[in-house]
């Protein structure tokens, strides 16, 4: 498999990242800023964790397995700048994982992945964090893991300390943190960071009433912004109706169905 990844620097907002994986021979569609060209993913399911751990380090023996599943299945499709896109499906549809091969936590098994811009991803808002650094040291620490310049990360600072609203506890290490505190950080810092690209997992807002009020606007500011591109996850029709225009229904890792919201709603619910 073949992993490219160019981060071009300059200001936040005009910075771009092209990912390729599995490069095709063909140029991208020019409009498109993601595109799945028979993407499949396949895991393995082990006897034991003995088992899994030997086949990590390339040791597999003959009855160690107990199956594949393909978790996604000859995924093809194609979402343009500013689209705002819903996927639907029970759980183990294949949704998440098509999100998290998109955010670059997850590599195809086969097929062909072609990325453009930058991806904020709200998949795991606690993950990634480092217990012994404070919240504002984790802010710097993820900034780094993204690519941006130090310069960057102090101007993004004070707006994702100002949207946690974590008061003291920001400069405190993360370890005194709850989980609720956690997310909140996690939340600030996705859709602070001027995405390209934002994919949500399910949640939309953590927290109390008020700051999932605050969340959700936030959404809805990113949605308006035509030149974001925003991968919604969710077997909730209503919310997917409220924030997108397109969706794309997956069962057992295939693409089912794929076209306007209501449309897209309306087979799901009459076939799921």
């Amino acid at each position: 498999m073949l992993f490219n990844r160019q981060q071009h620097n300059g200001n936040l907002k005009k910075s771009s990242e092209t990912r390729t994986q599995n490069i095709s021979v063909e140029e991208a569609d020019s409009d498109a800023i993601i595109e799945f060209s028979q993407v499949s993913k396949v895991y393995r399911l082990y006897k034991n964790e003995r088992s899994r751990f030997l086949s990590l380090i390339g040791i597999r023996r003959k009855g160690t397995t107990v199956g594949v599943v393909n978790a996604n299945d000859e995924l093809s499709f194609i979402i343009r700048r500013g689209e705002a896109v819903a996927f639907l499906g029970q759980n183990g549809a294949g949704k998440s994982t098509a999100l998290k091969i998109i955010a670059g936590v997850s590599h195809p098994t086969s097929g062909t992945v072609h990325i453009k811009g930058r991806v904020s991803a709200l998949l795991d808002l606690k993950a990634g964090f480092d217990g012994r650094l404070t919240g504002r040291e984790n802010i710097s620490l993820r900034g780094q893991a993204l690519g941006l310049t130090r310069a960057q990360i102090k101007d993004l600072e004070p707006t994702i300390i100002k949207f946690a609203d974590l008061g003291l506890y920001i400069d405190q290490p993360m370890r005194t943190y709850s989980k609720g505190m956690k997310a909140r950080l996690g939340f600030a810092f996705a859709v602070s960071i001027n995405p390209e690209i934002l994919i949500v997992d399910e949640t939309l807002s953590v927290g109390d009433r008020r700051f999932k009020k605050k969340c959700v606007r936030r959404m809805r500011e990113i949605i308006t912004d035509e030149n974001v591109t925003v991968l919604f996850v969710t077997h909730a029709s209503e919310i997917a109706r409220e924030f997108c225009t397109r969706g794309i229904v997956l069962d057992q890792g295939k693409k089912v169905f794929d076209g306007p919201i209501s449309e897209a709603i309306a087979f799901y619910e009459s076939n799921f």
